[in-house]
């Protein structure tokens, strides 16, 4: 497959993450903040994210999948790797960083399946947001972009495992 265009551009991308960072990081100023990231196209968002917070900041990562069949889900989330932080969250506030939300299913399981661990708070940074393909009933916190029912790539987000080092979003032919 090839690029069809440029969605959103790397210097875009790069300011709004520098606008949320500041925003993070005047609400958990002097709050005990945890920001995990969901593997893997979490990963490059979470890392510029993480530097534009300028407040102490604890990290971690998860890996979850959701089985479906058809276009009905089972209702159950497995971990594939757990935060390697302690199960009780109860003394922290807990941002989840995602790539992009678009039926919403896996992350509103692991929201609930994090919520069960008690922290003070929990909200859900998203780089990106397809709120056309929602299928069910979940938003994000704070959502950076919001864009169309296409494929995208880049900056995380992959179309079998490439494209991921993309310093743009970019739709797909």
């Amino acid at each position: 497959m090839k690029i069809k265009r440029t969605l959103i551009t790397e210097q875009e991308i790069e300011r709004k993450i520098k606008e949320y960072g500041k925003l993070i990081s005047r609400e958990y100023e002097g709050k005990n903040l945890l920001l995990i990231g969901i593997l893997k196209g979490s990963f490059v968002f979470m890392a510029d994210l993480c530097r534009a917070i300028d407040i102490p900041v604890r990290v971690d990562f998860l890996s979850a999948s959701s089985y479906y069949s058809g276009i009905s889900s089972s209702g159950e989330v497995k971990i594939k790797l757990d935060i390697s932080q302690e199960r009780d969250l109860s003394d922290t506030h807990v941002i989840i960083a995602e790539d992009i939300i678009d039926t919403g299913r896996t992350l509103k399981d692991i929201s609930q399946l994090l919520n069960q661990r008690n922290p003070l708070s929990l909200k859900v940074v998203t780089l990106l947001d397809k709120p056309s393909r929602r299928a069910v009933n979940f938003n994000a916190d704070w959502s950076l972009f919001t864009i169309p029912d296409v494929f995208v790539v880049g900056f995380g987000l992959d179309y079998d495992e490439n494209y991921r080092n993309l310093p743009y979003i970019a739709e797909l032919e």
